[in-house]
């Protein structure tokens, strides 16, 4: 399977991300079988990084080959849709920067924009998750995998990488 990755940067050897703020699924790296997403990521993410380097920056995806063959014997977490599961999930990862759930790789929906306000609403109290799974059912939500250990990136191969167009800073 071919998964893609937005960056600023070309990435042959992927590491995990520890950062101050928590993700959809935890700390760990990002991919997507859906090109056109990793390309508006890789824009986003390059214009961020140019507006603190004061540089002009590259958006660039990377492309890599994932061996399902080499994952068999990990812990992997798949949410098929939006539901309370995932929600609960996504809640506790991005709420909780010392939880820790344990899965080598967990794919599913991404909180996008949209998406991720949804959950913010519940995580602030608005809205129940009841609530939020009923509204997420109407909206198009992208997909996303995360490989959040190091046996678990042994599994990605990079293949190559290209330019989708320079960021300037100013």
């Amino acid at each position: 399977m071919i998964l893609y990755h937005g960056s600023y940067t070309q990435i042959k050897n992927p590491k995990i991300l520890f950062q101050e703020k928590g993700r959809d699924f935890g700390f760990g790296f990002y991919t997507t079988s859906i090109k056109e997403q990793a390309e508006r990521w890789a824009v986003r993410v390059a214009r961020l990084y140019s507006k603190q380097t004061e540089k002009e920056e590259i958006a660039i995806v990377n492309i890599y080959e994932f061996d399902e063959k080499l994952a068999r014997n990990l812990k992997i977490k798949t949410f098929a849709n939006p539901d309370l599961d995932w929600l609960d999930f996504v809640v506790r990862c991005r709420s909780d920067l010392d939880f820790k759930h344990g899965f080598d790789i967990v794919s599913g929906k991404i909180a996008d924009d949209k998406v991720g306000e949804t959950v913010e609403y519940v995580l602030a109290g608005i809205m129940r998750k009841e609530d939020a799974v009923e509204h997420l059912k109407f909206e198009k939500i992208n997909d996303q995998t995360c490989f959040c250990t190091d046996e678990a990136l042994k599994t990605l191969h990079f293949k190559e990488s290209y330019e989708v167009q320079k960021i300037s800073w100013k």
